[in-house]
């Protein structure tokens, strides 16, 4: 939000269980997760404006975990090298329980990708917490080949859609 001049008055982790449930679509998924967050955080800030989202990265009907471990992380990129992906953004926005949503899709696709340059990517410790194992604004983009959508989304954040809604 910084990057577009928008300092944020608060930040408020939802702190929810973020499993899917059982044969959950990827794009449900991350508008659900975005209202989950928008619905537990909101009430704590009555007459203010709240901004609340997810970041999903799915191969097909497969949502990727947000790696916590470095066997999660290979997996997510084992999976990933050579393939396109999805990134999905869900977004919610409103004030005292009126929301608005939307869900952003980038379509990733990385270069088929060498054990060495898993295991330099792995030892570079980025993935930890990120949705498929990687960060696409680090050393991730040079795994890149080609993206169709936004950018920011992949980041995290789709500033486009999140200034739309914003207004």
């Amino acid at each position: 939000l910084r990057q577009v001049g928008i300092e944020p008055a608060a930040i408020d982790p939802a702190e929810l269980d973020e499993t899917p449930a059982p044969a959950e679509p990827p794009r449900a998924y991350a508008l659900r997760m975005a209202l989950a967050k928008f619905n537990a955080v909101a009430p704590r800030h009555p007459g203010k404006c709240v901004l609340a989202a997810d970041s999903v990265v799915a191969v097909g009907r497969r949502i990727l975990p947000k790696a916590e471990t470095e066997k999660e992380a290979r997996d997510c990129l084992a999976l990933l090298s050579g393939r396109r992906h999805r990134v999905l953004g869900g977004l919610a926005v409103g004030i005292d329980g009126a929301v608005r949503t939307r869900l952003v899709e980038t379509v990733v696709r990385f270069k088929r990708l060498q054990p060495a340059e898993i295991e330099d990517y792995i030892r570079s410790g980025e993935w930890k917490g990120k949705a498929g194992g990687y960060a696409i604004q680090g050393r991730a983009a040079a795994f890149v080949a080609f993206l169709s959508g936004s950018y920011s989304n992949v980041v995290g954040l789709p500033l486009f859609e999140t200034m739309a809604l914003l207004k």
